[in-house]
């Protein structure tokens, strides 16, 4: 039999994975998810060639939890696909804090100094350690890699990372990290083949989906990033407001009376486009509404954008390309196109036509700025690091 790579993308309420057979690179065999967790639990998976393999639903007491769905989802792909055992299990992990850098093979200690970062990504540290430690727990010889969302950012010149805060603060971690790294590090590796005309070039990377951020990029190096200490940072979300005055936090303290929980739970739920619009925090639906509170969370997260591009710019020293990724920048052209209306002052100007399919290019023959759309793989990344552990351990 082959041998295979897990790679296990765990989220609230639920849990993505691919399987990655083992050749000079990495092969895709099946990839597929378990969403609804707890509530309406649904699991969806193709082979290679995008045929289902899976489609089924069950009760909710059926999968309840990430350790459920993690033992459901190995003990299908053993029934649909024989004797796959997977040799190596990598996990994405949000926050690797300031001492990890690295793909990190996990064991106790590994666990326990992630544990303690849960306060920094309350609504993803915890998810993601939920079925390592699962795993961990019933197949402790299965080698487990966690990969971090904050890695790609360890390179920041030291500027980049501080808030003006004392000194004995930062010491204790309280700084800079930047997320969405995975993505950030694919988009890096796939430049020389899509764009080589910026890959050395001061590029704006902005990874757009549910969580959002935005990455200046330096010859492929991150150097500075729109997210600091938590994901919490940088331009508004779905669910969350991104960048905000600390005096808010201190208004709902004393005039409102929130507890740190309450707080915690309104600014990771409760607000971004969700809360700006009254409506949804998925961008499909403003896109679709009438309402004029639609268009003026839209206009407001473009807004946001391209302010955001204009620091990132500020920190390279100019742009010479831009790269839309993940869910709303691959597949909503009129937020695209909103994006790039305001960073005209830059010289980044769109091609109507080929803005309104993805890309790769995008800008038209006039624009001072390259403009591509990019899928992001981020997956593919984590398989990538995992199969680096493993060969480094020998195998």
């Amino acid at each position: 039999m082959p041998e295979t790579i897990l790679v296990v993308n765990a989220g609230s309420s639920s849990l993505k994975f691919e399987l990655f057979e083992i050749g000079k690179d990495l092969a895709r065999r099946v990839r597929g998810q378990i969403d609804g967790i707890g509530t309406h639990p649904h699991f969806v998976a193709t082979d290679a060639a995008g045929k289902t393999i899976v489609n089924e639903s069950y009760p909710p007491d059926q999968v309840d939890d990430q350790e459920k769905a993690i033992a459901h989802i190995q003990r299908t792909l053993r029934e649909r696909l024989g004797a796959i055992v997977p040799i190596a299990i990598g996990h994405r992990v949000v926050h690797g804090g300031p001492r990890f850098s690295v793909p990190t093979a996990i064991d106790d200690a590994v666990i326990a100094q992630l544990e303690k970062l849960i306060p920094l990504a309350p609504l993803h540290q915890p998810h993601n350690l939920a079925p390592i430690k699962a795993i961990h727990r019933n197949a402790p010889d299965v080698l487990q890699v966690a990969c971090f969302d904050t890695a790609f950012h360890r390179a920041h010149p030291e500027l980049a990372d501080l808030f003006a805060i004392p000194q004995s603060l930062h010491d204790e971690g309280v700084r800079r990290y930047g997320f969405h790294g995975l993505s950030y590090e694919y988009i890096a590796s796939r430049l020389p083949q899509v764009a080589p005309d910026i890959v050395d070039g001061r590029v704006i990377v902005a990874h757009l989906g549910s969580g959002a951020s935005m990455c200046a990029m330096v010859g492929g190096r991150s150097i500075e990033s729109t997210m600091g200490f938590t994901a919490l940072d940088g331009l508004p979300m779905g669910t969350r407001p991104g960048q905000l005055d600390a005096g808010v936090v201190l208004y709902l303290l004393g005039e409102k009376r929130m507890d740190a929980k309450a707080i915690e739970h309104f600014l990771y739920h409760d607000c971004g486009l969700k809360g700006l619009s009254g409506i949804s925090n998925d961008v499909r639906e403003l896109l679709a509404s009438a309402d004029p509170r639609a268009a003026l969370a839209l206009d407001f997260f473009a807004y946001r954008a391209a302010l955001l591009a204009g620091s990132l710019a500020a920190a390279m020293g100019g742009i010479d390309g831009f790269v839309f990724t993940a869910g709303i920048g691959e597949n909503a052209p009129a937020v695209r196109d909103k994006i790039a209306q305001r960073m005209k002052w830059l010289g980044l100007e769109l091609d109507p036509i080929a803005q309104m399919g993805k890309g790769p290019l995008i800008s038209s023959a006039e624009s001072a700025v390259a403009c591509y759309v990019i899928p992001t793989d981020e997956e593919l990344m984590i398989g990538r690091h995992t199969l680096a552990v493993l060969r480094s351990r020998g195998r």
